[in-house]
């Protein structure tokens, strides 16, 4: 019953949080001194005022900026996230498009950064002070140092320009006709179709941005890995689990580090909420169709209602992440009670 409790309180916690969410990014395209029809309109209609009190009205501007915002809360409730001025189109609708482009983007940058960042954070700590530990320190610390756009442009020029190792920009080859859509997620579509040699491209177009974006958080990974597998390692428990004849894997892998995963997995779950988040600059780098570059076409046309929707979007992942990182950690260690 403490169980269906937290879990609904959590959920109820998450409603002012989106409202607040709102509220602050409504207010801020008042503060923006720029007019949304002006990016859209050609200069001939714009020097119209007939046109521009049409377009006002289709779009609900010349409302005041109280009804405006009741009138997009009545429709968000109902699942409507309004319709992008540029395109058209509705916002739910554009999302969808580009969301599932984010999504295998973060998740092979997760991927990445949990299968490179934990082992060698479990490596450091083990071997602390040693080569290995050095090497470690210094990749974490170059992964959280250098600004991903820059990694991305230094990626694609060696790793494709000069060495040819890896694709370019793009998701999948223009020369190789892309599968049947029925998910929306390339790898899957490429699976459910049967196209194997679409799957081995978008795979391989994959690997580059993923890198790039998933370093970041391969350096925090790794240092939280580091840090509390070695504050684990100096426990009395550890101490006994040696003087018992276990050996150092045994003793790392079945006592250890069980413990030093629970600041770890919090670690993680951020860390896939800013992927989400923060894609926005590997994929304008790598033009990846997804809903960070969405995002940033949107600002430059000052579209505001996808950058609202795209943040909502955005602001419930986070949400729905935590809680689950919340019910992980009660799994890990049983001395936490969800209350």
């Amino acid at each position: 019953m403490n169980f269906t409790f937290y879990i609904l309180r959590r959920v109820l916690v998450t409603i002012p949080v989106l409202w607040l969410i709102t509220v602050f990014g409504f207010a801020l395209t008042f503060l923006i001194p720029t007019d949304p029809l002006a990016m859209v309109l050609s200069e001939r209609a714009a020097a119209n005022p007939a046109i521009v009190q049409a377009y006002r009205e289709r779009w609900g501007l010349d409302a005041p900026p109280l009804e405006r915002y009741l009138t997009y809360v009545s429709r968000l409730v109902r699942g409507d996230l309004g319709e992008s001025i540029a395109t058209q189109q509705p916002v739910r609708e554009d999302i969808a498009r580009f969301f599932p482009a984010t999504v295998e983007l973060a998740v092979a940058a997760t991927v990445i950064a949990v299968g490179i960042g934990i082992p060698l954070g479990i490596l450091a700590a083990v071997y602390h002070e040693r080569w290995i530990d050095h090497v470690s320190r210094l990749l974490s610390l170059l992964g959280v140092s250098v600004p991903v756009f820059w990694l991305g442009l230094l990626a694609l020029s060696f790793l494709y320009y000069r060495l040819h190792l890896l694709p370019g920009p793009g998701r999948l080859n223009p020369r190789i006709e892309p599968p049947p859509v029925q998910t929306g997620f390339l790898l899957l579509d490429c699976i459910l179709s049967r196209r194997w040699d679409a799957l081995a491209d978008a795979f391989h177009h994959l690997v580059l941005p993923a890198l790039v974006l998933g370093a970041y958080s391969m350096g925090m990974i790794t240092r939280i890995m580091r840090s509390s597998m070695l504050e684990v390692l100096r426990q009395d428990y550890i101490r006994t689990a040696h003087a018992k004849g276990l050996g150092l894997w045994g003793v790392v892998m079945r006592h250890a580090f069980r413990n030093a995963a629970l600041p770890v997995l919090t670690a993680i779950g951020l860390a896939f909420g800013n992927l989400m988040a923060g894609a926005v600059m590997t994929e304008t780098v790598f033009a990846w169709p997804g809903i960070g570059r969405y995002a940033v076409e949107s600002a430059a046309k000052v579209d505001f209602a996808p950058l609202m929707g795209v943040t909502i979007i955005v602001a419930l992942i986070y949400v729905a992440i935590n809680l689950i990182v919340d019910l992980l950690y009660a799994v890990l260690d049983p001395r936490i009670r969800l209350g």
